[in-house]
């Protein structure tokens, strides 16, 4: 798996009871874990997917940006 350069949101969700780790850049991927770690693996395998998904539907995959600035 090629290095992850996505800015990635990691947070606790009380109501599903997990982290939940989102990646900003790629509307719709986040995934979700029992620890941190885990958060941060699983998100890194749908990183992977969604590259790949966009790839064949010849749709264009945004370039790490790096610290997103929130307003």
């Amino acid at each position: 798996m090629s290095e992850i350069k996505y800015e990635l949101i990691i947070y606790w969700s009380k109501s599903d009871n997990c982290f939940i780790a989102e990646v900003p850049e790629l509307p719709g991927c986040f995934s979700d874990g029992k620890s941190y770690e885990e958060a941060v693996e699983n998100v890194q395998v749908i990183i992977q997917e969604w590259i790949e998904t966009a790839n064949s539907l010849d749709r264009e995959i945004p370039k790490p940006k790096g610290r997103v600035k929130y307003a």
